[in-house]
């Protein structure tokens, strides 16, 4: 497990950083927590490549549970609800596992498609599980994310939507955005790393 140490601090710092930044508004639509929180798939990403699925998997359960943890603070807090730190957790965790398993099927292809299409795929389940359970009308709604049912024209321009689908898409395309992007450390930390010598 020591050897995991380095990728298992890498993913609790996006966590601990995401569900802080998450608290501060970007705009009308997005959070600074939207541009850290994509930097998990590449942290678990990066250790699938490295050291394999079964090691990756376990930086996601070591992620999960600094998530828990944060989740349980803010709560205690009162800056979230159960139901929003349900949907916090229950979306990482099913979204970086998909991840793991997609890197795994892909990883023989080109160096750049398993890295960019299981983020892509994590984070469409990541966004879609977050935003329907934290906030979507077909789960009961309560007073603190009753709002998130207003409608109002999507992105601010186009058909009318629930806020919460704004939301979900403004994050789901700043995700897809940085999946991109962060080919390009992704390649740099692979080349380093795998060139080392034993």
């Amino acid at each position: 497990m020591r050897h995991l140490l380095p990728a298992i601090l890498a993913m609790g710092s996006v966590v601990v950083a995401s569900n802080v930044l998450v608290q501060f508004r970007l705009g009308e639509f997005l959070t600074w927590g939207a541009l850290t929180y994509p930097f998990a798939f590449l942290v678990t990403d990066i250790t699938n490549r490295v050291n394999g699925a079964a090691a990756a998997r376990r930086v996601v359960l070591a992620g999960f549970a600094v998530g828990l943890a944060c989740s349980l603070i803010a709560a205690g807090l009162g800056t979230t609800t159960v139901r929003i730190a349900v949907a916090s957790g229950a979306a990482f965790l099913c979204a970086q596992m998909v991840d793991v398993a997609i890197f795994e099927r892909l990883r023989h292809r080109g160096w750049w498609q398993a890295p960019f299409l299981s983020s892509l795929v994590g984070s469409a389940l990541d966004t879609v599980m977050f935003f329907g359970i934290a906030f979507a009308a077909f789960l009961p709604v309560d007073m603190n994310t009753g709002w998130a049912n207003e409608a109002v024209p999507l992105l601010g321009a186009g058909p009318l939507a629930p806020v919460w689908m704004s939301l979900g898409l403004a994050d789901w395309l700043i995700k897809v955005a940085l999946a991109a992007l962060a080919l390009v450390p992704f390649r740099i930390a692979i080349d380093k790393i795998l060139s080392r010598p034993a």
